[in-house]
């Protein structure tokens, strides 16, 4: 590889090298030079050259690539299937083994077939001068397999200017009339974890309407959106649509045109043997193997015929009937037969060894129990870990585990349908926890498998992408470059106008949403009299939307549809569903008082109510002329407990009889006017966050001094949380920290007007014990005192659970006793990794901490 010269070239035409995210190396330009290759010139683009008993789903992308060039260029590549045809300046295109013309290159040394022998899913794109009679200059793009040479074609749409969304999103394609390839050798290797995908799941009453009115179901004109989806970014793995659906059966192509484009197919975690839970009628008895295995030894193997050689990760094990639990209990016996069984299935059809069929094993809810108390599984399995369906990881591998063969994977989730409530209906993902979560997982050593149920698809489609991105090297991503990711991401899909601002408003709209899922609020989640909290919400919502407004007006106009399915909706939605139920509260407030001011705030309850729905219906029936109609017809308002209700449900309001028109209006407690303000006090010798109205509130970024290690630092995870950032240790693969003086930690420099008992409330991220042992512990203690050990999972009961992830917090309190007023230091020892430690609050007085969702805002410091 040119190294040297590139870089030297980068520099010169003011590239950067180090964009980690969506390209991480940009070698397409608009400038013509005679190093680089011309794609499209003056009218002219270069003929397409391909060996046609190349892989058909090759074959077929290089038609997308063609018809990708034709988008941005108005012009027409010619293919050519011989080498004699070709003249001038030409692209080939081809596999390694299974292209002539690719292996003839690779043998007369033009490209370097070292660089591609046994590599998975790797590509190389290069310019060749002279490779063959009469052609002056190629630019070669070659695979080490199948998707490696997809990889690569995509990569050359991409770095032309098609985004992976131009269809799901209808991002639009910039014109451009010169294209010019840089010299050097550009591949983004081998990725890290083998097997990268997502899951389409929960998806009525959304995506099913929409499939079933614009294709017809969940068809191949359905599926080939989605497979040339996932390979755009450099997935190569798919769960199909289950709810009620059978992919197999609905559309045989389905499966005939996922092996043509290089697609892994696997089913969910309950279906075992690519056997779609609906397949399964009354008519095959109960699903229950110790008095039903003949029908279901049968339904199993005919789904192994069925596979034949498609390549295909097979699920084993096994769930009760419609993903419930199996049975009362820990039925490792029963399991690890069924298991068995499965294995003579799979060796029997296949007539080769069952370790030569790929297979996972969830363990998903109670199967991890078995697994816990010593249910094993052949070395060959992978072992799919799962989160806790709010992603939160439940379990990981052991450090010092012996290496499995089958390796691990992980199950994560950005929707869910279950307890303590669904969410379905807008994204509530911030990426800052997605890459906390799968880094951790990642450093221990879990990189099989990575799938994501990404519901509907829409409205997932940003946090989709990145999950994807970091699969392919999550080495590349760190706590320090994911605002980047959001730039990049941002620039890439709105043709690089307002690219900070966008930036920016994706960056809060997925922090505000994941404060609380929008399903969860309801009248009583932000205190309408307290810290001027459920105000502050509002503003900090309308303030996104003046935004997104404002760029709404300037963008151009082509970019409006994208602009309104990716932004401009998930922000006026989740501002005015806020906006309503603070308008709610209100209401009660005021009723309750007798106030006729709550009127109004019935009134506007009803006017947001119905903004919703106009929204919606712009989504329906105005985006993109229709297109996306059904696609945000998820309920999201009204709920009563963890299901869904029928339809959306206008929040309850009273309203008082108005006798005298001029009828005093009365303020609600505020108690806001406090927030900040000092008794009159003498700050000469004060030093850090300062004690005001009985608490000391701090972000954890804020320290005053991180000590760090050899083996660890203090990193902060920008933008994580409720209300500013996270801090947390890494590396995460590390054995727990013994305390001691030259220990991490983290002090905050403190002042107390007052002495004696207090509390510490820590703020954590609501991370779940993932290995064996009791709990995640930190220590805490203020200036030389002992510290205290605390745990963050010592109430590991289901509603402490639920509590945790309902509210996306985790609040442990330590009592301290401070001896004198004054100067202090709160210590916060590191212990065991993956604590995301997001803010502290100190109780100096008893019941002063008004009740609030997000606790006390900062305290006033004194540096």
């Amino acid at each position: 590889m040119k190294t040297s010269y590139l870089i030297l070239l980068l520099l010169l035409i003011g590239l950067s090298t180090n964009s980690y995210a969506i390209n991480p190396e940009k070698y397409v330009v608009n400038k013509a030079s005679n190093e680089n290759f011309p794609l499209v010139s003056k009218g002219k683009t270069a003929s397409i050259l391909v060996d046609d008993k190349d892989y058909a789903g090759v074959l077929k992308v290089i038609g997308h690539l063609e018809n990708d060039i034709f988008q941005v260029s108005d012009l027409y590549s010619k293919r050519i299937k011989k080498i004699s045809e070709a003249k001038d300046f030409v692209v080939i295109i081809g596999t390694l083994g299974k292209s002539k013309i690719i292996d003839q290159l690779a043998k007369e040394g033009k490209i370097d077939a070292k660089e591609l022998q046994g590599k998975w899913e790797k590509f190389t794109t290069q310019i060749v001068e002279s490779p063959f009679k009469g052609i002056k200059k190629a630019l070669v793009i070659a695979g080490s397999d199948k998707r490696g040479t997809i990889y690569g074609i995509y990569d050359l749409s991409n770095q032309i200017g098609v985004s992976p969304w131009y269809y799901w999103a209808d991002v639009p394609v910039k014109k451009q009339s010169e294209l010019h390839v840089l010299p050097g050798v550009h591949s983004q290797g081998e990725p890290k974890v083998k097997y990268r995908g997502i899951f389409i799941n929960d998806e009525a009453p959304a995506l099913t309407g929409w499939a079933f009115e614009k294709l017809g179901g969940f068809n191949s004109k359905f599926y080939d959106k989605v497979f040339e989806l996932i390979l755009r970014m450099k997935g190569n793995y798919l769960w199909p649509a289950m709810w009620g659906r059978m992919f197999y059966v609905e559309d045989p192509q389905n499966a005939v045109l996922a092996d043509e484009y290089g697609i892994v197919m696997g089913t969910s975690h309950h279906e075992p043997l690519t056997r779609a839970h609906a397949e399964w009628g009354k008519s095959n008895g109960k699903w229950d193997f110790n008095s039903n295995s003949e029908a279901l030894i049968q339904f199993w193997k005919d789904g192994i015929k069925r596979m034949g050689n498609k390549e295909t990760i097979v699920t084993i094990g096994m769930r009760g009937d419609g993903d419930e639990p199996m049975t009362e209990g820990t039925a490792i016996e029963l399991l690890e037969n069924i298991v068995k069984t499965q294995r003579n299935i799979i060796a029997e059809v296949t007539k080769k060894p069952a370790e030569e069929t790929p297979q996972m094993w969830a363990l998903y809810k109670e199967v991890q129990d078995y697994f816990d108390k010593g249910m094993t599984v052949p070395d060959d399995v992978t072992l799919l870990l799962c989160d806790d369906n709010w992603g939160n990881i439940r379990k990981l591998p052991e450090l010092d585990a012996k290496t499995r063969k089958g390796g691990y994977g992980i199950y994560y989730h950005y929707d869910y349908v279950g307890g303590p409530r669904n969410y379905k209906w807008i994204n509530t993902n911030q990426i800052e926890r997605t890459w906390e979560q799968m880094d951790l997982a990642y450093q221990y050593g879990v990189d099989k498998i990575w799938i994501v149920n990404v519901g509907d698809i829409k409205p997932m489609e940003f946090p989709i992408a990145f999950f994807l991105d970091m699969a392919w090297n999550p080495e590349k991503f760190t706590a320090g470059n994911l605002e980047q990711y959001y730039m990049d991401w941002a620039k890439e899909n709105f043709g690089n106008q307002f690219t900070e601002e966008i930036a920016t408003i994706l960056k809060l709209y997925t922090k505000y949403n994941a404060r609380r899922k929008p399903e969860l609020l309801d009248a009583k989640t932000y205190n309408i009299s307290n810290y001027n909290e459920a105000d502050r919400i509002v503003a900090e919502y309308q303030k996104l939307a003046e935004k997104a407004n404002l760029i709404n007006e300037k963008l151009e106009s082509e970019y409006k549809d994208a602009f309104y399915q990716l932004i401009l909706f998930p922000v006026l939605a989740s501002a005015n569903l806020n906006e309503m139920y603070v308008a709610q509260a209100k209401n009660n407030l005021y009723a309750g008082q007798g106030n006729a001011i709550a009127n109004e705030y019935a009134e506007k309850v009803k006017e947001l109510f119905e903004k919703d729905a106009i929204l919606t219906n712009y989504y329906h029936t105005q985006l993109a002329n229709g297109k996306w109609n059904h696609m945000m017809s998820q309920t999201h308002i009204g709920y009563d407990n963890w299901q869904q209700p029928d339809k959306n449900v206008i929040p309850k309001t009273k309203t008082i009889e108005v006798s005298n028109k001029a009828q005093t209006r009365i303020s609600a407690n505020d108690n806001s006017l406090k927030v900040g303000t000092f008794i009159n006090k003498n700050l000469d010798n004060v030093r850090g966050f300062v004690e005001n109205q009985g608490y000391i509130s701090i972000e954890s970024k804020n320290y005053s001094k991180a000590i760090n290690s050899d083996a660890v630092k203090w990193t902060i995870i920008p933008n994580l949380g409720k209300t500013d950032s996270g801090i947390t240790i890494k590396p995460s693969n590390i054995k727990p920290i013994e305390i001691s003086e030259v220990s991490p930690r983290l002090e905050y420099n403190v002042h107390f007007f007052s002495k004696g008992k207090i509390k510490v409330n820590a703020y954590f991220s609501p991370t779940i014990n993932f290995k064996i042992g009791n709990g995640l512990k930190y220590g805490i203690g203020f200036d030389d005192e002992e510290p205290q050990i605390m745990n963050l999972n010592t109430d590991s009961s289901e509603k402490a659970w639920a509590e945790s992830v309902a509210n996306n917090i985790k609040i442990i309190t330590s009592p301290h006793k401070i001896e004198k007023a004054g100067n202090h230091v709160l210590k916060i020892y590191a212990i065991d990794p993956a604590l995301v430690l997001q803010k502290i609050v100190i109780e100096t007085e008893e019941g002063k901490i008004l009740p609030s969702y997000l606790g006390p805002p900062e305290s006033f410091r004194k540096k």
